[in-house]
């Protein structure tokens, strides 16, 4: 009222002065990003200390003999000598504590270790075999996240009809088949009986990798891929569906019809934006569960990559290494549901106040 009255009296220069100063909504909005990064950050770092902590202990308290596991078949002709020999190399005659304090230390400067079954710096191991399984987890992510929304679209399009209760059935039956059966189904199917697929590498036996060619690769990928989407189709199209089926109750799609529109049309251009949304963000929250699956897979298929590395490193009791692999699939998963968050802001703008 005090700011009414004073409009009253002295005109528009008053008005002037009153105005608020559009700075203090400026420097709010940057304070509330920089609050948030710094959020993030404090998240991640409590996320790889967890996951650090949680894997050493894991490792430590496996039953398997870790010398053992290092010297193989021919533990039984080692002397006591030469197992306290390895033993020292390795730091395996230390208290674990000490172990995990000394391998702290040497994180904080940048070092990682080196791997006790490749010989090599976890780094290294680490980049060789991203780039081996890089491919795989991108080709397997796009097609099931592309895959998995128009099928949920379809489903959700036709909802209580006979496709949606197939498609239903069949994401289903997938979500809950473990990836490794389904691959050996796959496996069975397209590389025995058929023959249509290589039984398993990444590229022709015998063969160095400068003499592979693309197609070749594509070949002996195209299983492993499969097995991996399959299985990751079926939580983005259970998850679309259902958020087709509420955006097609909503009043805007009931006026949508109201003017006219039906069909593949109105899914198309009052469905997908709402329902794509959710989507991403589940897609990027599934990389997780991707690089999980990735472990069974190359197993199955004895594809060279990270997946077929962690799964070495956890029987030979290569602690560096594992150690390793843990944290960087944490910040890959970390990455994953930032970027899905992101794209979810993005495509559905009304989420953004919601979300912090």
């Amino acid at each position: 009222m005090a700011l009414v009255s004073l409009l009253d009296t002295s005109g528009d220069s008053v008005a002037a002065s009153s105005a608020p100063d559009p700075a203090p909504a400026g420097e709010s909005g940057t304070r509330r990003v920089v609050l948030t990064v710094l959020g993030r950050l404090l998240r991640l770092a409590s996320l790889l200390v967890a996951v650090a902590v949680g894997t050493f202990v894991l490792m430590t308290s496996s039953p398997v003999d870790p010398i053992e596991a290092y010297v193989g078949a021919d533990t039984a002709v080692i002397s006591s000598e030469q197992r306290d020999q390895i033993a020292e190399r390795w730091g395996l005659d230390e208290p674990p504590v000490q172990r995990f304090a000394a391998w702290a230390g040497n994180l904080a400067q940048g070092d990682l270790g080196t791997s006790v079954v490749f010989g090599e710096p976890v780094v290294d191991v680490i980049a060789d075999r991203f780039v081996a399984s890089l491919a795989l987890l991108a080709l397997a992510w796009i097609f099931s996240g592309v895959l998995g929304f128009v099928m949920g679209l379809v489903a959700g399009a036709t909802h209580g009809r006979l496709l949606d209760r197939v498609l239903s059935w069949w994401a289903y039956t997938l979500a809950s088949a473990p990836t490794f059966w389904v691959g050996l189904l796959l496996l069975y199917v397209f590389s025995v009986s058929l023959q249509w697929t290589p039984v398993c590498c990444a590229g022709p036996i015998g063969a160095l990798p400068g003499e592979v060619t693309l197609l070749e690769r594509l070949h002996h990928l195209v299983l492993p891929a499969l097995t991996l989407s399959v299985v990751g189709i079926s939580p983005v199209m259970l998850h679309t569906r259902q958020q087709t089926i509420e955006v097609l109750a909503s009043d805007q799609v009931a006026f949508a019809r109201a003017q006219g529109e039906r069909g593949a049309g109105l899914v198309l251009h009052r469905v997908a934006r709402n329902a794509a949304g959710p989507a991403l963000m589940l897609q990027f929250a599934s990389i997780g569960e991707l690089i999980g699956g990735a472990v069974l897979a190359e197993q199955v298929f004895t594809y060279p990559g990270l997946g077929q590395a962690t799964t070495t490193a956890a029987l030979r009791q290569d602690v560096p290494l594992l150690m390793g692999v843990a944290l960087f699939t944490a910040l890959l998963v970390f990455i994953g549901n930032s970027l899905g968050d992101l794209a979810h802001r993005a495509v559905a703008p009304h989420a953004r106040e919601g979300v912090r």
